[in-house]
């Protein structure tokens, strides 16, 4: 008897509090080439130093990303200090229906929507090693007033108390991106080598 394939592939959430290092972990993963696909969320902030449209953002106006909302292109969307963060809807599944293990950065307000939508996804929280090294990388960012780095701050102090809503967590270490990838690996192995899989057919 022939037995069906597995359909094992997975939607893995990472998140975290701004500052932590998302970003950095997902840019070294892509240099590593890891087999995944890197799905692009949209935002309408502006644009900081160093970063691509398509890459690490699809920057928008506000009346673009108004309009992918009420066509219901969009997953899930939030209003983060003051500027608008979305997940494509099309991208997603697509890539799913391709067979393809997708990752997908967002803030943790974004996670929280997702778990009540797609609560077959695997949510992963970045942890920051301590917050005097979470302050010191928003700092090295140079793209926050003191006001704002207080307000983040004091919001990923209240995140950090989500914890109970993910799946997994990694501490993030700044000079550690290789522990991080490693435990998200060995997430996913985990993960296909389950003996009920997850089901990621109702993403549409």
């Amino acid at each position: 008897m022939n037995l069906p394939p597995r359909q094992n592939n997975l939607l893995v959430i990472l998140s975290g509090p701004s500052g932590v290092g998302k970003d950095a972990v997902l840019k070294k993963m892509k240099e590593l080439e890891l087999p995944f696909h890197y799905a692009v969320t949209v935002t309408t902030r502006p644009r900081r130093a160093g970063e691509w449209h398509g890459l690490d953002y699809y920057f928008l106006s506000q009346d673009k990303f108004r309009r992918m909302r009420e066509k219901g292109e969009l997953i899930e969307w939030a209003e983060v200090y003051g500027n608008y963060y979305g997940v494509p809807r099309e991208e997603i599944t697509q890539a799913l229906s391709q067979g393809k293990d997708v990752i997908l950065k967002v803030d943790i307000q974004g996670a929280t929507t997702l778990k009540k939508i797609l609560p077959q996804a695997i949510f992963v929280f970045l942890m920051p090693s301590s917050m005097e090294e979470l302050e010191r990388r928003l700092r090295g960012r140079s793209s926050e007033s003191g006001a704002d780095l207080a307000l983040r701050l004091g919001k990923a102090a209240e995140e950090i108390k989500s914890l109970s809503l993910f799946h997994y967590v990694i501490a993030s270490y700044r000079d550690k991106l290789d522990d991080a990838i490693s435990q998200i690996q060995a997430i996913v192995i985990a993960e296909k080598c389950r003996v009920t899989l997850r089901d990621m057919s109702q993403t549409g």
